[in-house]
Formats: C-alpha cells, sequence, structure tokens
C-alpha cells in the first residue's frame, strides 16, 4: 500500500518514492489495473530514471527517452483523481 510509505517518505534519509493502489479494484485485469495505477513495471522503471535525473546520478534526456520508449503518456490523467 502507498498511504504508509507516503507518510514517512520525507523521514527517510536519501528519499522514498512510494509505490502501489492503495487496495482499488478499478480494471478487468492485473495488467490494466497496475497501468491505470501507474505501478506496472514500465512505470516503475521511469519512476527510477525520474529519481536518478532529480539526483543528478542520470540526464533528464534519459528520462524523456524513456518514457517515449516505454510508451508513457505524459499527459495522462492522475490516476488518484480520476
Amino acid at each position: 500500500m502507498k498511504t504508509v510509505a507516503a507518510q514517512v517518505c520525507r523521514w527517510v534519509p536519501g528519499g522514498l518514492f512510494p509505490l502501489g493502489t492503495d487496495g482499488f479494484g478499478r480494471s478487468d485485469t492485473r495488467e490494466s489495473l497496475r497501468r491505470h495505477f501507474e505501478v506496472d513495471a514500465e512505470v516503475i522503471t521511469l519512476a527510477v530514471l525520474h529519481q536518478l535525473a532529480r539526483q543528478g546520478e542520470i540526464e533528464n534526456k534519459v528520462v524523456q527517452e524513456a518514457m517515449v520508449e516505454l510508451g508513457i503518456d505524459p499527459e495522462k490523467s492522475d490516476p488518484l483523481l480520476a
């Protein structure tokens, strides 16, 4: 679940990027559910790259290239607000 991790992440040295769906059930398949809540392999990969870019470990262009390669829509609405 994402809620607890989101509550404590500011106190974790080096940071924490919480993932999870908090138990919502909105899709017909697990794959669709994971993509909807942005916790599938592709989005997790992008999240890791984004955090590495924020820490200066990789260039931002790597994140942009990965977004295209992984088929992630940057204009998609926030799944928690939908």
